[in-house]
């Protein structure tokens, strides 16, 4: 039985510091250090992501890494092109770190605006306002996906 968690609980759980412009718990308005939850009627750009397995169990995302302005919103239209289940998660690269740990632990699913987990074939959005500049990162955390090379960079100017 899989068990979905929210991030409130997630970093609960894993004790983490609090972001200084709130903690992102199971409120789609509060803020992480990534960003926040964007207004879908007020998108400055799409894009089209791409997630898959390779013949040579490498698994990936296309485009392989992002970079936006600190304001921006965008709209990441997710399709799973593959044939397992994968998903799409954005945060700091350390706290995906900590999540995969977490998830590697239990069967979970996530319930947050910075994720979507879509079955083979499937469709998902995220809509998502990168409101201070940094490194960050997106990534699969269902276990063995991150290591076979499903996570890059997102830079934030």
């Amino acid at each position: 039985m899989k068990t979905i968690l929210s991030t409130a609980f997630v970093a609960a759980i894993l004790a983490a510091p609090a972001f200084a412009a709130g903690t992102h718990g199971g409120d789609h308005h509060d803020e992480m250090e990534v960003g926040k939850p964007g207004d879908a009627h007020h998108v400055d750009r799409e894009i089209r992501v791409s997630m898959r397995e390779t013949g040579d169990g490498e698994m990936l995302f296309e485009p392989r890494n992002f970079s936006f302005s600190k304001g921006e919103t965008i709209k990441f239209s997710i399709t799973n092109s593959g044939d397992l289940e994968h998903e799409f998660v954005l945060d700091t690269a350390e706290r995906n770190v900590l999540h995969k740990q977490m998830m590697a632990k239990m069967d979970m699913e996530h319930d947050d605006p910075n994720s979507v987990r879509l079955d083979a074939g499937g469709q998902g959005e995220v809509v998502w306002t990168f409101s201070n500049a940094g490194s960050f990162e997106f990534a699969c955390l269902i276990p063995g996906h991150y290591e076979s090379g499903m996570h890059g960079p997102v830079v934030v100017k």
